[in-house]
């Protein structure tokens, strides 16, 4: 027996000492000079108010200044990788390795950011100085933002480990839990949207208003709920619209003017549901310098297909307004120096740019593809005419339930083109080989990558590293 204690009090140091290694569970540094209990992280109003600006500071974080738009959109018909990292080129081409570090350090900010809103969940009820309300906002964010991330999870990985506790110390009292937190199993596709259901439905009743465009408000909860409930195997449509019915009682319009979205004179305007806000101390807003700009090869290059269906559809005000040709240095495979295009919704390049992560359109285009898959065509057309008037073109029809689905996901890609969605919706519809396999460059030829897409490559491999961190990790197939 104390041979036993023995090795079971140093199996706790050890998993302490490992954990405390990982950013992910064990990030106890303060944002400011107030003084934190290792054992009550959030005791006073203060530590809760720190650690909410935290929560909103992960919007400056490289994966949504970077790589939310490079894997919603590169991996897809409407971009290129562009630029020279051939982490991207992996992604852009459907050859992504176990060991690519993109796809691992997403996995890692993912995880992170969840553990910034289980440190509120777990934790700000004992705060002191805070009324109930705000506790319980502050809990409803949190939420919203959690099931949010596990969202973009299980989306980008299938399967993928739930953890809901973050450890601030380990013990022989909560050593049994802490493991299966620190070192989890991934869980399976419904068990995970169960939790983003029961995370987002349960924030909604103390969630901030509507018109807190830069909060994780009512209206952020419900159009996440629709976009899940779209998402997820076995799609409810009739809680998709639902829920876009809701976010439409919010009091939401479409922006007359598109153009006006992206020049950043109509910021938290009328059709934004939740935007990041780019002119606050807590967010560097530098990823536009990544997208555009002629002093060095910039990423998401405008695909020839995407140039081409703005072209034929005649759509010259979001074509205009999403890409900009200028006048390079740089020799590149798809496009002549001279007439180069770059994604262009983001322009500031003073940091101060804000970006939009739903807006009322999406959800409108997302409310007339479950009338579809119900059956109410003509409903669907009036949804999908109401974006399309806006930029003046003319009303479309639907003939049938695939007919339909194809009309809404053009409409999609020109509406929501570079705002990091693409590649999700091609794959909700069961579209994306089929389309993607048949990528053209600008001379009509199919590229050479696109018949690497199958259907084991709409998944991202399990990162190597995490599991040679985590044995209880297992991989993906196909890779």
């Amino acid at each position: 027996m104390k041979i036993n204690k023995i090795i079971y009090s140093i199996s706790v140091s050890a998993l302490f000492f490992t954990a405390v290694s990982c950013d992910r569970y064990l990030d106890t540094e303060p944002i400011s000079d107030q003084t934190v209990d290792i054992n009550n992280p959030i005791a006073t109003a203060g530590n809760a108010e720190e650690a909410m600006t935290t929560i909103y500071s992960d919007f400056g974080n490289e994966y949504w200044q970077l790589d939310y738009f490079l894997n919603g959109d590169s991996q897809t018909d409407i971009s290129y990788a562009g630029g020279d990292n051939v982490q991207n080129f992996q992604q852009d081409e459907y050859r992504i390795l176990a060991t690519n570090t993109n796809v691992n350090r997403d996995w890692g900010y993912l995880s992170n950011f969840m553990d910034h809103c289980n440190k509120i969940l777990n934790y700000v009820d004992r705060a002191e100085g805070l009324s109930t309300a705000r506790k319980n906002q502050m809990k409803a964010e949190a939420s919203i933002f959690r099931g949010m991330y596990l969202f973009h999870m299980v989306q980008l990985w299938g399967d993928v480990p739930v953890v809901t506790k973050s450890f601030i110390t380990i013990n022989s009292e909560n050593f049994n839990e802490a493991y299966t937190q620190l070192y989890p199993k991934r869980q399976a596709v419904n068990d995970v949207y169960a939790q983003i259901i029961s995370d987002l439905e349960g924030a909604i009743a103390n969630a901030p208003a509507s018109s807190e465009k830069y909060k994780a408000n009512k209206g952020t909860a419900y159009a996440l709920l629709a976009k899940v409930y779209a998402t997820k195997p076995n799609p409810d449509w009739a809680k998709v619209k639902e829920y876009s019915d809701l976010v439409i009682s919010q009091g939401y319009s479409l922006l007359p003017v598109y153009s006006h979205l992206f020049d950043s004179n109509h910021e938290a305007n009328v059709e934004s549901i939740f935007e990041v806000n780019g002119n606050t101390s807590n967010i560097w807003a530098w990823c536009t310098s990544m997208f555009v700009g002629t002093d060095w090869k910039k990423f998401n290059t405008p695909s020839n297909d995407l140039v081409k269906t703005f072209n034929d559809s005649g759509d010259t005000q979001r074509l205009n307004t999403t890409v900009k040709f200028s006048s390079v240095t740089w020799s590149d495979t798809y496009w002549a120096s001279n007439n180069f295009p770059f994604m262009n919704k983001m322009r500031l390049t003073d940091g101060n740019q804000n970006f939009y992560i739903l807006r009322f359109a999406d959800i409108l285009l997302l409310k007339a593809e479950a009338n579809i898959h119900l059956g109410n065509f003509s409903e669907a057309q009036t949804l999908i005419n109401q974006v399309r008037s806006r930029v003046a073109l003319n009303p479309i029809s639907i003939t049938s339930e695939d007919d339909g689905i194809n009309k809404v996901l053009s409409e999609r890609k020109l509406e929501l083109a570079f705002e990091g969605h693409r590649w999700f919706d091609l794959k909700r519809t069961g579209k994306a080989i089929s389309i993607l396999s048949q990528q053209k460059n600008g001379n009509g030829t199919i590229l050479p990558y696109a018949t690497n897409i199958n259907q084991n490559r709409l998944l991202w491999p399990i990162p190597q590293a995490q599991m040679d961190k985590n044995q209880n990790l297992t991989q993906n197939l196909g890779y």
